[in-house]
């Protein structure tokens, strides 16, 4: 059986190179959003007025 050729390599090598900007950037801000989100405590939900006018 003869093997097909499989684009999908070559058209990831070319997609990444134009798009790794917006991906870097992307994992940068998921990362900083995580880092942020974790650090925030109970404490810290009681007296943010964003929590208090959105609580159910």
């Amino acid at each position: 059986m003869p093997r097909w050729f499989d684009p999908w390599p070559v058209f990831f090598k070319r997609e990444f190179n134009r798009n790794w900007p917006f991906l870097v950037g992307f994992a940068v801000t998921g990362a900083i959003i995580t880092k942020f989100s974790l650090g925030l405590t109970e404490e810290d939900a009681k007296n943010s007025p964003f929590v208090q006018r959105h609580k159910r």
